[in-house]
């Protein structure tokens, strides 16, 4: 990942834009996610890969699965958390981003995970040189949102490929169209970015009012009828109509929106069988997906959230605990044999248990 001037030696860089990985970075964010997400059937979910690291989760911005989500892979990794929310500390004050950077940096954090509505901030914050850490991208602004992108990539490579089929695999040939609000959506950027580096054809589908300016630009496909594009796709992941970052009417009603860009069960049933439904999250349910599509087996909702934590585990590890997938294994088997001395510890408190009351027993006996 790329090492931006300001970026602590003692870490792999930073990851700020989907933009920014190559072909081999993510097929490596994406093989080391898939050893991460062997954890989920443990008893145990636990690795010591970033035991005494200090990780701040950095939200000037509201949130609940990325925070979460974030927060599960790095408890997971046995990292210490800071939680830091704007509201209710001093950026509330007038505090600003130097200053809580240099405050952070005075606690020596070794990572810091950021969210912010201002575009670019991430960016600001890992070549100021206010703090010599570990800068991840967890959205900012419009812009980027690449966590999201590499979560998506590594849910369609399990979904159309297989789990262990895709291991060192892109997702050459593969056709995802993508649905919604562009204008006002990271998320479609950081889409768009990583699957043309993987290999797949991108289509963007929205009305023209929805589009951004120089879209023309991007390295993908735009198109104004999602009833065309369906039967082709492999994949079609539906944006949410973000409200609250507009300013002006974009479009005559609710209903003519959803009629006209929506997906129900009849326009599913046009995708081919083995193609999914995507959506990042929140869901308007009724409006750019109806409740039948969500709670369809071909839905990949609940799959994006878990495999969320696999691929933020990946980032974080390859940013503080190694360079290669590969090592997860040697963390891996720390954990196993952690594991076994846990459980030795627990037999052992066991026997001496049954052996006290054995001896308590003969003891009344006589």
């Amino acid at each position: 990942m790329p090492l931006f001037p300001g970026g602590n030696p003692r870490t792999s860089g930073h990851l700020i834009s989907a933009a920014d990985l190559t072909r081999d970075d993510a097929v490596r964010i994406l093989d080391t996610a898939e050893e991460m997400a062997r954890l989920a059937d443990r008893p145990i979910k636990k690795l010591p890969a970033l035991r005494g690291r200090t990780i701040v989760n950095l939200f000037f911005e509201d949130s609940t699965r990325t925070r979460i989500s974030f927060e599960a892979a790095e408890k997971r990794l046995s990292a210490d958390v800071i939680n830091f929310a704007a509201k209710g500390s001093s950026v509330s004050k007038g505090e600003s981003l130097k200053d809580t950077a240099q405050t952070l940096e005075a606690m020596g954090v070794d990572a810091v995970v950021i969210r912010h509505g201002a575009s670019g901030a991430p960016y600001r914050l890992a070549t100021s040189g206010w703090i010599d850490a570990a800068v991840v991208n967890a959205g900012d602004g419009t812009h980027q949102h690449p966590t999201q992108a590499l979560l998506d990539a590594f849910t369609m490579r399990r979904r159309l490929i297989g789990p262990d089929a895709g291991l060192g695999r892109d997702l050459a040939g593969r056709r995802v169209t993508i649905v919604g609000d562009i204008l006002h959506s990271r998320v479609a950027r950081s889409n768009v970015d990583l699957l043309n580096t993987l290999g797949a054809q991108v289509t963007l589908v929205a009305p023209p009012t929805l589009l951004p300016v120089g879209v023309e630009g991007w390295p993908c496909e735009v198109s104004y009828d999602l009833d065309a594009v369906l039967p082709k796709s492999d994949a079609v992941m539906m944006l949410r109509v973000q409200r609250e970052r507009m300013n002006a009417a974009f479009f005559p009603t609710e209903r003519e929106y959803s009629r006209r860009y929506g997906l129900d069960t009849q326009r599913m049933d046009r995708m081919p069988e083995h193609a999914v439904v995507m959506h990042p999250g929140p869901m308007v349910r009724g409006m750019e997906i109806t409740a039948e599509v969500a709670d369809s087996g071909r839905c990949t909702v609940t799959e994006q959230v878990a495999n969320g934590v696999s691929i933020r585990m990946a980032v974080l590890y390859l940013l503080l605990g190694g360079s290669d997938h590969a090592n997860t294994s040697n963390a891996s088997n720390a954990s196993n044999a952690s594991n076994a001395n846990t459980a030795n510890n627990t037999a052992n408190t066991a026997n001496n248990t049954a052996n006290a009351a054995g001896t308590t027993a003969r003891t009344e006996e006589k």
